[in-house]
């Protein structure tokens, strides 16, 4: 056992070290900082100290400082193994994408709200019970809010995407959400993590997909993404996205109209004689671009995985530049298609019967039909 251990860490180290190689400063910094402060969640001082209490975020006590650390504290080990995990493959997709500042920029937006909504949560639920416990014995840490961001990030790059295949049907990125959000209400109720994490896990849901949805600028100056496959109603079952629709569109009406949100406003080109483009913010030319090669990239790969055990390859998507066909190349050929043997053999026995009519003719007719350019013609005499 201990042989095994002592070969098993150092190949975990060298694992990590690949991983984290090409990541950026903000992930490799978040990473280092959830493993360090594991270690100090076994003080209950550096406990109360770093994760949000909502009795002390109050007047008198006012402990701002701890919306910014209680990201970084965990007191499960398998919980900071998944926090590690999740940052360093969904930071390998989002950077590219978004960049190490906005890969920032989300984090802060993300934890900042996640721990504020979740404090106000907590006061509603005291003043309902009248618990004491609720305001000086709950302790709101962890990346609960930022793994529920990263899941919602990915729903929008690429929703369609396959995960897994299942006799019951298939697992893809937009059913995610949904399932982590459950999968975090019963974990709690088992005891595996504490009170606030189902709390945090949906505030993050919620949070994320507003920023996402409204907010995040992008390259081409426009904000927000404001995709079909990107609603609201989207992260629900499809029996209940109606309802869920109703009500949310509802919802941002009213918000609209006390201008907390600012209606999607709608570009139409009338520059060209026979069409009229319509661009909604969020949709910019990179956006499209890059979902239609993802598209083609995952429509490559089943098709490819279909035709594994045929001998006969589909066509690729791509366009393949073929060489121009020479006289070495074309007279090299290792295998004949049936249509072509057949052509040949055909042809083959319409020579030979031809070959067969020929010899059995007489000599003379052969004479009197093939004229003979071998005899000379007499001169032609002068009168």
């Amino acid at each position: 056992m201990a042989m095994t251990f002592h070969r098993t860490v150092p190949f975990l180290k060298e694992q990590l070290g690949v991983a984290l190689g090409n990541s950026s400063v903000v992930v490799k910094f978040v990473c280092v900082a959830v493993f360090v402060c594991y270690f100090l969640s076994f003080s209950e001082s550096a406990l109360r100290a770093l994760t949000v209490t909502p009795g002390n975020v109050l007047p008198p006590n006012f402990w701002v400082w701890t919306y910014f650390t209680h990201s970084f504290i965990e007191v499960h080990i398998w919980v900071v193994i998944i926090d590690l995990l999740v940052i360093v493959l969904y930071g390998k997709l989002l950077e590219p994408l978004w960049g190490a500042f906005e890969m920032l920029v989300f984090y802060l937006i993300v934890n900042l709200s996640v721990a504020v909504f979740s404090t106000l949560t907590y006061l509603f639920i005291y003043l309902l019970s009248r618990n004491p416990d609720y305001l000086f014995n709950t302790h709101i840490h962890g990346l609960a809010g930022y793994l529920a961001g990263f899941s919602v990030a990915v729903k929008q790059v690429m929703p369609d995407h396959v995960l897994i295949n299942s006799p019951f049907g298939k697992l893809r990125n937009r059913h995610i959400p949904a399932m982590m959000l459950v999968l975090a209400i019963i974990v709690r109720i088992i005891g595996g993590v504490e009170g606030p994490y189902p709390f945090m896990f949906g505030w993050g849901l919620v949070i994320s997909w507003i920023y996402l949805r409204f907010y995040q600028k992008h390259n081409s100056g426009n904000r927000g993404d404001m995709a079909d496959s990107f609603t609201f109603a989207s992260f629900f079952p499809d029996a209940l996205q109606p309802v869920v629709a109703v009500l949310s569109n509802t919802l941002f009406n009213f918000l609209v109209k006390i201008h907390v949100c600012r209606k999607p406003r709608r570009k139409y080109d009338v520059s060209a004689p026979t069409t009229i483009t319509v661009s909604l913010p969020g949709t910019d030319p990179q956006d499209a671009e890059r979902r239609r090669q993802l598209a083609l990239k995952a429509l490559n790969e089943r098709l490819s995985k279909v035709s594994a055990g045929d001998q006969s390859s589909w066509p690729s998507l791509e366009d393949v530049e073929t060489p121009p066909t020479t006289p070495e190349t074309s007279s090299v050929t290792s295998e004949k298609t049936p249509v072509l043997e057949t052509i040949e053999n055909e042809e083959k026995k319409s020579n030979e019967k031809s070959a067969e009519l020929t010899s059995d003719l007489p000599t003379s007719d052969l004479k009197e039909t093939v004229p003979s350019d071998s005899e000379p013609k007499s001169p032609s005499v002068s009168s």
